[in-house]
């Protein structure tokens, strides 16, 4: 439920309800003495009773227990649980959140220029070809990559291997023939962005057909 969680937010905000909604299943399946306080607080709650069966019974069921006078302790309780077994719960889940985040501003940043590019496909004449698709996408992956810190080396030996003027606009004197990604500089880029991609709880693909 975590991961899948994880992998549909869109906000900073979202991701924290999926981070306390883990908080509390861990809560509960370590049967810690803090759980109870808390899910007494979430069971007695009106606004989760009338969320149930709903698209936002999640929601409600952590907004209710943040609410429980023992929520703080049964967060601690479960930190200190994981350090016990040598797992850091705040290092782990900033990891996570880092991850996400940075994906959607990265999907965001491209947005345009994957809108621009599939657009152009749908109304090539005859159809758009496999190459034609692959090319588009690569267009596309370089533009996720400006918006990744930790690629600008990969992006500079790319746009410098394509004869790139402007690195923010791929478009601008574009050559087919230089964009070949059979070239050295090109995977470090590809790999860079799939696992960002993959850190994001999202994957190349799934974001090209959003």
């Amino acid at each position: 439920m975590t991961l899948a969680g994880f992998a549909r937010c869109s906000s900073r905000e979202e991701l924290h309800i999926v981070r306390d909604g883990f908080y509390l299943g861990l809560a509960s399946d370590l049967q810690l003495d803090e759980y109870d306080p808390v899910r007494e607080e979430v069971v007695t709650n009106e606004s989760v009773a009338q969320a149930v069966k709903s698209s936002k019974a999640f929601q409600a069921t952590v907004e209710a227990a943040r609410k429980s006078p023992r929520w703080d302790d049964l967060v601690k309780a479960v930190k200190a649980m994981a350090t016990s077994v040598g797992s850091n719960l705040d290092d782990i889940w900033e990891t996570l959140e880092n991850g996400r985040l940075e994906w959607l501003a990265a999907a965001s940043a491209g947005h345009g220029m994957k809108s621009m590019l599939k657009s152009a496909l749908e109304n090539q004449c005859g159809g758009a070809m496999d190459g034609d698709i692959s090319d588009a996408k690569m267009i596309w992956m370089y533009s996720l990559s400006l918006s990744i810190p930790s690629l600008s080396k990969e992006v500079e030996a790319w746009r410098t291997a394509v004869r790139m003027k402007d690195g923010n606009r791929p478009l601008v004197g574009y050559n087919a023939e230089l964009w070949d990604p059979r070239k050295p500089e090109w995977d470090p880029l590809d790999r860079g962005v799939q696992a960002a991609a993959d850190r994001g709880g999202s994957s190349i693909d799934e974001a090209w057909r959003l």
